[in-house]
């Protein structure tokens, strides 16, 4: 099993780790905002879906760290700072150009969880940390 490294600077970019982030779970202590050193960065359990199809049953998780350059500010809406126990599964990473090159990054958590980060410009960066686990449990999401 290989340890994904991935790098984004545009939209198309982040498309990608967005995609290696679903259903990614963390929790809410696992979340720093730096100010000094204008980073945001997170600790996930992410699916590994790039490996998921050779799977029949179940797939693996790995220990990652994503990170964000260039963070000039950060706000939480539905998710509860208080409790740092508190899980978040991740569902997907945005990005909204609105003066190149900066923009808006959006982390977007089932129920309604969402980190917004004002950027100067996007540098994102993913590293799984080198833990990787099996899993019989594979994320499902059902279509109504």
């Amino acid at each position: 099993m290989n340890e994904l490294r991935l790098h984004a600077e545009d939209a198309e970019d982040l498309a990608v780790i967005s995609a290696a982030l679903q259903d990614a779970v963390t929790k809410v202590a696992d979340l720093a905002f730096l100010p000094s050193t204008r980073r945001f960065a997170l600790v996930v359990n992410r699916f590994r879906w790039e490996e998921a199809a050779a799977c029949r049953d179940g797939g693996a998780r790995a220990r990652a760290g994503l990170h964000f350059e260039h963070v000039l500010s950060a706000q939480a809406r539905n998710i509860a700072q208080d409790r740092p126990d508190g899980v978040l599964s991740l569902l997907a990473v945005r990005y909204e150009e609105l003066n190149p090159p900066s923009g808006i990054v959006t982390l977007v958590f089932s129920g309604g969880g969402e980190l917004r980060l004002e950027v100067e410009a996007l540098e994102v960066h993913l590293s799984d940390l080198g833990l990787i686990w099996e899993t019989p449990n594979r994320p499902e999401h059902k279509l109504d």
